[in-house]
């Protein structure tokens, strides 16, 4: 009976994928590339994925376009792969297509649609000094990875493309760019580049009219087109946003298998397709992704009363109002570690795959001391703007009187992961923003009930994960995809609810007060020791 069933589905989604009534989402995370096909009712049916890492090039955090291609068409091509090894069919067209990245960067191209300099990702901290200006002249926090403070500091610093510029825009928006043709930006990723305004989901037309005119005053920039012509167009969740060319489907699979004229929706960066994938879209819902970088996006009922250096204020995909608090070190930390101990696993003569070992290690977390048994972690590969750092150095600090165990070793990588975040969170709670729960996605709550519970310690509140938080972005874009398609004029929220997240089973825990206590002292010395990782920062 269960194997009827399951042939009975698997030949339902294979025919869905042969009429074309499947939609697939791309996203451009910072350490994979990741592909996920939906079926109609929006739940996922295949993935693939291809691994990639930024560079470090004469100190600007960057990955080259050629990655970007090389990587699209093999994470492509590994869905397609796993398509035709679970449904025996060929993937050729699709309802609709979505793309999705990492929010915020640098990309800026001359009028022959050239790229002028080398990507500057979210990670490049060196726009201190743009950020400041932009900040106090527009009066909200301009985060230091916003385009907006990218292409200020470049005028502050004379680059030689600034005058040549003709469009800007983020990684989502130059890859559907490529894909359709249009030059446009989902207003989620948009809200990133530069401030938007709610009432009319756009960009904040008088902050816009201001920063033209400080960056109208600089010598080299005189005559250069204004923020306004040089930034893409919005739209808004459900908004059509071009179809897949001739020449975007070769780009993206080069065997000739794939047809053009597929509809996209508006590219969106990786924050909006977290709150999507986890149906965070309504007022007092929030929700944290956890990969190289840890942020959260908690939706507001009403604006904040001041700005706040610890919170961006970006949008939904459908453009309601947004707190973020962004963090530049997430997990990577934890799974050098991780991997530092599979060496050792190999050496000793195991064979453990490494999903086995990150496991492993996860677990033996929640054997550790409350507050982590005196150590201290530091997770900074790269600098840290909620706690003032420009730089980063991996640290783990220790007094004599410490209990280094594995359990407290692996308590306190995972509370490191979380103390920044845990931090820019206090200041929403001190605004008085409330919230329900606190929804989690991403890799690292693939190993349950481990980084669920240790995250509800450090922010005080509930944290719930669902059945695809593993999927992450990926579904969440394809998820928008579809409702492009599906949404029969219901509102974002209401789609989720109704279509996608209906019968979806969520796991909630609750803080153990055990837990609480033993985060806010780690906390305490967390905060403390940031003396320590600021040397560390100067001296080596």
């Amino acid at each position: 009976m269960r194997r009827g069933a399951m042939t009975d589905t698997r030949a339902q989604v294979a025919e869905a994928v042969r009429a074309g009534r499947t939609t697939v989402g791309v996203e451009l995370g910072s350490t994979r590339i990741k592909v996920c096909l939906v079926g109609p009712d929006g739940a996922p049916v295949a993935t693939g994925s291809h691994d990639w890492e930024n560079q470090l090039v004469e100190r600007v955090w960057t990955y080259s376009l050629d990655a970007v291609w090389a990587g699209l068409q093999g994470a492509y091509a590994s869905l397609v792969a796993d398509v035709e090894a679970r449904y025996g069919v060929r993937p050729t067209t699709y309802e609709a297509m979505g793309v999705s990245a990492m929010m915020h960067g640098y990309l800026a191209f001359d009028e022959h649609d050239e790229l002028q300099v080398p990507f500057r990702t979210w990670r490049n901290t060196s726009t201190g000094p743009a950020a400041a200006e932009l900040s106090a002249l527009l009066g909200q926090n301009i985060p230091l990875r916003w385009s907006v403070a990218h292409r200020h500091q470049a005028v502050l610093d004379d680059e030689p493309h600034v005058p040549a510029t003709r469009f800007l825009t983020t990684l989502a928006g130059y890859v559907h760019w490529r894909l359709t043709g249009r030059k446009v930006l989902g207003v989620g990723d948009a809200s990133g580049m530069f401030p938007v305004d709610p009432a009319t989901r756009d960009y904040d037309a008088d902050l816009l009219a201001r920063a033209d005119e400080l960056l109208a005053g600089r010598a080299r920039t005189a005559g250069a087109p204004g923020l306004a012509e040089l930034l893409p167009q919005v739209l808004v969740a459900g908004q059509e946003a071009g179809r897949l060319t001739a020449e975007g489907a070769a780009l993206l699979d080069p065997s000739g298998g794939l047809l053009p004229g597929v509809p996209l929706c508006p590219p969106e960066g990786d924050a909006g397709t977290g709150m999507v994938a986890t149906a965070s879209v309504a007022p007092r819902t929030a929700n944290v992704s956890v990969g190289t970088s840890i942020f959260a996006m908690v939706v507001l009922e009403q604006p904040l009363a001041r700005a706040h250096d610890e919170l961006d204020l970006v949008t939904t995909p459908a453009g309601d109002l947004v707190a973020m608090v962004h963090c530049n070190n997430g997990a990577s930390e934890l799974g050098e570690w991780a991997g530092l101990l599979g060496e050792l696993t190999a050496a000793l003569g195991h064979d453990d795959a490494s999903d086995e070992v990150f496991g492993a290690f996860l677990r033996a977390a929640l054997d550790g001391d409350a507050d982590g048994g005196g150590l201290l972690a530091y997770n900074y590969l790269s600098g840290e703007p909620i706690t003032g750092l420009v730089e980063g150095r991996p640290l783990l600090v220790r007094t004599p009187d410490s209990r280094l165990t594995l359990a407290n070793f692996a308590r306190v990588q995972v509370y490191g992961a979380f103390a920044t975040l845990s931090l820019g969170m206090r200041v929403l709670a001190d605004e008085g923003v409330a919230l329900e729960a606190m929804f989690a996605h991403g890799g690292l709550f693939r190993t349950a009930g481990v980084a669920q519970r240790l995250l509800a310690a450090a922010i005080d509140a509930p944290v719930a994960v669902g059945q695809a938080a593993g999927e992450g972005g990926a579904w969440g874009i394809a998820v928008l995809a579809r409702y492009l398609v599906a949404a029969q004029g219901r509102d974002l929220g209401t789609y989720l609810a109704q279509d996608v997240f209906a019968d979806a089973a969520i796991d909630v825990v609750t803080p153990d007060p055990h837990d609480v206590q033993g985060f806010a002292a780690y906390l305490r010395r967390y905060e403390t020791g940031l003396t320590v990782e600021r040397t560390a920062t100067e001296v080596l």
